[in-house]
């Protein structure tokens, strides 16, 4: 079976574009988190909102106009045969509204989330938090933050000190993280939702991330470029780089965010 190659294109102009296709999904999840809005119960008892779907459509449509000849999977159309996914070296990684609980509760921790992803790894990224005013980014060599006050500040990780400020799910507590945290040692323990945990690692927020509970690779690959592209390192419990679409399924192991 003959594998799709990589596509080149302009780095500067296609970062440009996500980054405008995350703002404009995010105004329109904006306009819904402001009003009522109806919740549905996915097969998995995750929720879905009206407010997924419209990103979905405004992200998927935004991506095949900037890049068509690069595949696209998203948490809400992610019904691709391994068949067909296999076949790719490169495809966008999309999940249009990560933190629908925070979302549904207006706690303003949910994000939008687009990842480009190359050989397994995530080589560029927007992580978008539209009530925060919050826009992470990356080239394929850097990570950024842009914020209502100041553009492009370069992100970088701080390593620990005496406390490692461990950053954790604020929807999805779990008897292993609880077990994991006893073995730890001294530390601050901050909840966070959505994939703003990696980003917090990324600015300096935060020195650990330890995920042991399920995830989707839609949840991870975004926010996993940008703690990456600051200086992270993002890997399984045995040390091994989290990897995408490199198998069936697309649930991920447990892993760690360190900043090193």
């Amino acid at each position: 079976m003959s594998k799709i190659e990589i596509i080149t294109f302009d780095e500067q102009s296609v970062v440009e574009g996500i980054c405008k296709i995350a703002r404009t999904a995010g105004e329109k999840i904006l306009d819904i988190y402001q009003r009522d809005f109806d919740i549905h119960i996915k097969a998995d008892s995750s929720p879905l909102t009206e407010a997924d779907l419209a990103a979905h459509q405004i992200i998927a449509a935004g991506l095949a106009e900037l890049t068509p000849d690069i595949p696209v999977l998203s948490e809400e159309d992610a019904d691709i045969d391994w068949s067909v996914r296999q076949t790719w070296k490169q495809f966008w990684l999309v999940d249009p509204l990560d933190g629908t609980k925070e979302f549904i509760n207006r706690n303003g921790e949910f994000t939008v989330n687009i990842a480009l992803i190359e050989e397994g790894r995530p080589a560029l990224a927007v992580v978008y938090a539209p009530v925060l005013g919050k826009l992470y980014f990356t080239d394929k060599q850097h990570a950024y933050l842009t914020t209502a006050e100041k553009a492009n500040i370069r992100l970088q990780v701080e390593k620990p000190t005496d406390t490692l400020k461990v950053v954790g799910s604020r929807s999805h507590p779990s008897p292993d993280l609880a077990e994991y945290l006893q073995k730890l040692g001294k530390h601050e323990m901050v909840a966070v939702g959505s994939s703003l945990k990696f980003c917090l690692i990324a600015e300096g927020s935060a020195n650990i991330y330890p995920r042991l509970g399920p995830t989707m690779e839609w949840d991870t690959g975004a926010g996993h470029c940008v703690a990456e592209k600051a200086g992270a390192v993002v890997c399984n419990l045995d040390g091994q780089a989290l990897r995408y679409n490199q198998k069936e399924s697309l649930l991920n192991p447990y892993f760690e965010v360190k900043a090193l």
